[in-house]
């Protein structure tokens, strides 16, 4: 929990307690069903939590907003992030069902009620949401062909509908194959620990006015 706090010092008590619960959980259903790495279970809140609430860093949903969560496993970003906007609400989808148990036991655990959840594959998924997120379930090219006709036409956000994907690594061959614009926030801006050193959040603006030619663009706000 120090590492939440040591970088979301504001967050409420009942923020913090909610947090707080996810070590044991989490420890419970993952020797049970196995949605997080072994070695990692005991950086949870490093590897995975705070991980996930680096899309927090680079941006504040307004309340209303709608994230779908796509390829979640057992809740991240998912969890996390709504806990931190408690008033957006989240949904949560994975193509194996018991990952989506542990998101529904982990969730209805901590009193989440705005989160929902779905086992189903991506493409098949109802709704339109204000931004998809997501971490590294797949190269972002087919990822965009899984979500690209789930976006709200309206924005009630400081920046535009679109993707909000937590990935390492260099990805300038991987996000310049889609043709599309994008930004790369890099995490060890916000977080000094090692793991986050090659850890990056990408925007994809999904706004078809930015698609009208071929040429990818890296832009700034």
């Amino acid at each position: 929990m120090d590492i939440i706090l040591k970088y979301f010092p504001g967050i409420t008590d009942h923020q913090k307690d909610k947090f707080a619960q996810l070590q044991e959980l989490y420890g419970i259903w993952n020797s049970q069903i196995n949605v997080i790495s072994r070695k990692d279970i005991d950086t949870l809140y490093e590897r995975h939590v705070l991980h996930s609430l680096g899309i927090a860093k680079v941006h504040q949903f307004a309340p209303g907003s709608k994230i779908l969560d796509v390829g979640t496993g057992g809740g991240f970003p998912g969890i996390p992030l709504a806990i931190m906007f408690p008033d957006s609400s989240f949904h949560l989808v994975d193509s194996i069902g018991k990952k989506i148990k542990v998101v529904n036991e982990v969730s209805t655990a901590i009193g989440l009620t705005n989160l929902t959840s779905q086992h189903e594959r991506a493409e098949k998924v109802k709704g339109k949401y204000d931004f998809v997120v997501s971490r590294a379930v797949t190269r972002m090219k087919p990822f965009i062909q899984w979500i690209h006709n789930k976006f709200e036409d309206r924005s009630i956000n400081s920046i535009d509908n679109g993707i909000l994907y937590l990935k390492g690594g260099d990805l300038d061959e991987e996000l310049n194959e889609t043709k599309r614009p994008y930004q790369l926030n890099e995490l060890s801006n916000f977080f000094e620990e090692e793991f986050f050193e090659t850890k990056k959040v990408v925007y994809m603006p999904f706004k078809e006015t930015f698609f009208l030619d071929n040429n990818p663009r890296n832009f700034t706000f």
